[in-house]
């Protein structure tokens, strides 16, 4: 629990910091800003050492201590009282001392980040996200870049930063861009299984990298080093300490094709370290990603937070240590998805309603009731899509809607794994589906007609007043589109529907080789087509209750994608990172695609 604990005055200061410098101090990651609402702010920290962490502010400071997991500190400090669309520069101190923003080096010359700041909602300003997902942590330097190209979350924080300026293909074009509420994390946001060489030579600093499981992660410890990462380059840990994040795991977070199928976790679960791995994974999630999406009230709800809120209520001037009950709440959302939520909702006034979606770790993966969503997500979300928004947002890392040919081919493979040809071509569905990566909404067939349904119900405006759109936003497959749906049945003549969309951020940084572009591109696209439909048949698949096409896409740079409420509808663009000349420190934003929502006539 966060409370008031004085006044100060003064201003934030900049910070002048070097390119990928480990900064060190009190703060050994962070601050991230998470949850924001109009009168409320949570910052995130993790500290080298257990103490109070105090948010300080022209107007306050607000402090919570330190809590532990597996011998790492973090803290969640709400700033509470604020007034809509204020912007008022931040600092934050450990124990009393001063520790961000640092004193550094520099950036680039005498260049200097801004102070980094805590920007509350304006419901009546028009709401401006960003999204994607897929990021990589490494070098931002000719080699980095070279390897898996421009990060183009960095060229965002430079442009949002004033350190680059608005160049001919700049996507807004004007000298001081407007700041975007929210920047909502579609999965892989660190990569357990395909790890760099940096974090390589820290697993190898512990322990034999060539025993199981070998270059992945083991532990919670490498988790914790995996975050500061990712997290830790100067520009984008700005950007972070700035602009609102919420999050969502996906497959990589924990390893490729979690959840796939039962086949693929009975497999999982005969080796001897996949147990330690989930459940590490979870943990770290939790504390790392999760506990931010949540507002203050809802994370009192949370059973190893409620143990955080006790102690500090309670005055005990030693941190609390919450490993156990952490691990045990990992262990059993693993074993039993249904004992814990990870999905969660945000509300942005009448303009829209943001509702994240948990597509891996919800999922039911008995063969006889196999769903990506168990029935208490699926009650849950049942009660998040209505109407009475602008605009119904549903955030899930994997594409609700793939190209129709691939759709169906991964509709083809369920069945197929599920004995539809019989009990030998089922060996060769289940090999199919974790070979080719077919664990998508659509290789889940109950789960995705369970959730269109809900999905054209509220664009009839049968469940409250239709929105002018229910748009899907997704990451995970490498490339970047955007489609539309329609429904398959006419329906009765009455107000003018919603537009149903689906837009593709992926990934940020960790491009597909070229050689497998094409590929991509005319399986997903092309072939897959009516060679989809024509398998899906075969097998007694149903039609899809939606039929769609693209609308833009499909690309395939490192991209970050920006969407914005406006009067007639949404406008959603996609900008990527140029480096000019060999400055591969400071890369310069540029547009790579431009879509128009219009939904007035």
């Amino acid at each position: 629990m966060s409370d008031p604990v004085g006044d100060t005055t003064g201003e934030g200061t900049g910070q002048v910091l070097e390119g990928n410098e480990q900064l060190g101090g009190p703060i050994r990651l962070g601050p991230l800003m998470r949850y924001v609402d109009t009168d409320v702010a949570t910052v995130w920290v993790e500290t080298e050492e257990p103490g109070l962490v105090e948010v300080v502010t022209e107007h306050g400071r607000w402090g919570a201590r330190t809590f532990g997991v597996r011998g790492h500190h973090y803290a969640l400090v709400d700033v509470t009282g604020l007034a809509p669309g204020d912007h008022t520069p931040y600092r934050v101190e450990v124990d009393g001392e001063e520790a961000w923003p640092p004193p550094g080096g520099s950036l680039d010359g005498d260049d200097r980040l801004p102070p980094p700041m805590i920007v509350t909602l304006d419901q009546d300003k028009p709401l401006r996200m960003l999204f994607g997902s897929c990021r990589t942590s490494v070098t931002h330097d000719e080699v980095g870049n070279r390897t898996h190209g421009v990060d183009a979350l960095r060229a965002y924080a430079l442009r949002m930063s004033g350190l680059t300026a608005a160049g001919p293909d700049d996507p807004d074009g004007e000298a001081s861009p407007p700041w975007p509420d929210l920047m909502v994390f579609l999965g892989d946001q660190v990569y357990a299984d395909e790890t760099t060489a940096e974090m390589q030579e820290f697993i190898e600093s512990r322990r034999d990298i060539e025993q199981a499981p070998w270059k992945e992660l083991a532990d919670f410890e490498e988790y914790a080093h995996l975050y500061r990462l990712a997290w830790s380059d100067p520009v984008n840990r700005w950007l972070l300490s700035t602009v609102p994040s919420a999050m969502i795991f996906d497959d990589h977070d924990i390893r490729d094709d979690w959840n796939t199928s039962q086949a693929w976790k009975e497999q999982m679960e005969t080796t001897d370290w996949w147990h330690g791995r989930v459940v590490a994974g979870l943990a770290s999630y939790w504390v790392y990603q999760h506990l931010g999406n949540l507002s203050p009230d809802e994370r009192s709800q949370d059973p190893v937070w409620a143990r955080v809120l006790q102690h500090q209520v309670a005055g005990h001037e030693h941190e609390i240590d919450v490993s156990e009950p952490l691990e045990e709440l990992a262990d059993l959302a693993d074993q039993q998805p249904e004992s814990y939520r990870w999905s969660y909702s945000r509300q942005f006034g009448t303009q829209a309603r943001l509702v994240v979606v948990d597509s891996r770790a919800a999922r039911v993966l008995d063969p006889e009731a196999r769903s990506i969503l168990d029935q208490r997500e699926l009650a849950w979300l049942d009660e998040q899509m209505r109407g009475d928004v602008d605009h119904l947002l549903v955030g899930t890392s994997l594409p609700f809607l793939l190209g129709t040919g691939l759709h169906y081919v991964e509709a083809f493979s369920e069945a197929l794994a599920g004995g539809a040809w019989g009990r030998q071509p089922a060996r060769l569905g289940e090999w199919l589906r974790q070979t080719v990566d077919l664990e998508h909404w659509a290789a889940f067939q109950n789960g995705f007609r369970d959730v269109a349904a809900m999905a054209l119900e509220v664009a009839a405006g049968r469940r409250g007043e239709a929105p002018r759109t229910v748009t899907f936003l997704s990451g995970d497959v490498h490339h970047s589109y955007v489609a539309e749906a329609w429904p398959r049945e006419p329906t009765p003549a009455g107000p003018r529907p919603s537009r149903i969309i689906q837009a593709v951020c992926s990934p940020i940084r960790n491009p597909l080789p070229r050689r497998m572009r094409f590929a991509t591109a005319a399986l997903s696209y092309g072939v897959a087509g009516p060679i989809g439909h024509v398998v899906a048949r075969s097998a007694k698949v149903a039609e899809a209750p939606l039929t769609w096409k693209n609308l833009r896409g499909p690309w395939f740079d490192n991209n970050i994608a920006s969407l914005e409420v406006t009067d007639d509808g949404l406008r959603m663009w996609w900008a990527r990172g140029k480096v000019d000349g060999s400055d591969h420190a400071r890369p310069v934003l540029t547009a790579v695609a431009d879509v128009d929502l219009r939904t007035r006539a």
